[in-house]
């Protein structure tokens, strides 16, 4: 189905000149030295902003080294929140540098402390290796919170896409292994359920742009190493397979209705409700994937300011 007349009239002007991406293993080895590259250039310019970005590498017994970029406000201060930050990307390219955008104003705008996670990507490394990265991150963080600056019970989670995907499956994670204690978890359009690369009756007007039924089985199979679908999937891989949600943070989700996972989305915050978590979630109209990094629309803006306000409830200051 054609979806253009449903897509904001602000936001068609950068989705006519956004270009498919081409999804194999060549074409991503290249596609991420040119990003990655692009962006290692551009770190200065957030430090002249007044912030502090230094890599450290998480060593732990029986894990592979996990880098990670601590991002945070140059100006010493009391014991700041901190939010572990998981990029997107399909499961397939991203870095910490490559979102210095999000958390770069993220850190200034709540005087907080980001430990942004390098984890390793499909298809090279398949389920569990990328969430195994991310919580050896957690633990690290929440053991050198004295050192970090960081209040340790005002620890959060936040991604986009496939990161809020992966934080999503780390508070169950968290949860589960009686890990740290997360105060919130800030998941915008959270990639979360395989079973939507195989459903039989889907949603016509999702899909189209920017994130299609194509790239999602390519990201999936890469994830998993095989194909998606099928009974024995881990919820870990797939928080929305999961059964049990009692127990996980409060939680915003933020997705369009023209985004593929939308109807994922959905369902997740209403089993999340259904087990007493406090949610609050975001629906734009004719909102794509990704749209929220639009830099001029209004409504990606809008959409920008609402999760950065909820956030802000739980600044430490905040009670």
């Amino acid at each position: 189905m054609n979806t253009w007349n449903l897509v904001d009239p602000e936001l068609r002007p950068a989705l006519s000149n956004s270009s498919p991406l081409t999804l194999t293993q060549d074409a991503l080895v290249t596609l991420r030295q040119q990003r990655q590259q692009a962006a290692l250039e551009n770190v200065q310019a957030f430090r002249d902003i007044g912030l502090t970005v230094e890599e450290q590498v998480v060593s732990c017994a029986e894990h592979p080294p996990v880098r990670v970029c601590v991002i945070s406000p140059a100006a010493p201060a009391a014991p700041r929140m901190g939010i572990l930050h998981i990029h997107g990307g399909g499961h397939l390219f991203g870095s910490p540098e490559q979102s210095l955008s999000l958390t770069s104003v993220t850190a200034l705008q709540h005087d907080c402390v980001i430990v942004s996670v390098d984890y390793r990507l499909a298809p090279e490394t398949v389920f569990p290796g990328s969430l195994e990265d991310c919580y050896a991150a957690l633990v690290w963080m929440q053991e050198q919170a004295a050192t970090l600056g960081i209040h340790p019970e005002h620890i959060g989670l936040m991604g986009d896409s496939t990161g809020a995907g992966l934080a999503a499956s780390l508070a169950l994670l968290a949860r589960d292994r009686a890990g740290p204690q997360l105060a919130f978890q800030n998941l915008m359009f959270p990639m979360l359920d395989d079973r939507t690369v195989t459903e039989t009756d889907p949603n016509p007007v999702t899909g189209e742009f920017m994130w299609t039924r194509e790239y999602n089985h390519f990201g999936w199979h890469a994830l998993l190493g095989r194909e998606p679908g099928a009974e024995d999937i881990s919820p870990y891989a797939a928080p929305a397979r999961a059964t049990d949600l009692h127990g996980l943070p409060p939680t915003w989700l933020g997705v369009g209705t023209l985004n593929l996972f939308v109807d994922e989305n959905m369902r997740f915050a209403r089993q999340l409700m259904r087990a007493g978590v406090a949610v609050e979630m975001a629906i734009w109209p004719g909102e794509y994937h990704g749209f929220s990094s639009d830099p001029e629309a209004r409504v990606a803006k809008q959409a920008r300011e609402q999760r950065q306000a909820w956030i802000a409830r739980f600044r430490p200051n905040q009670g």
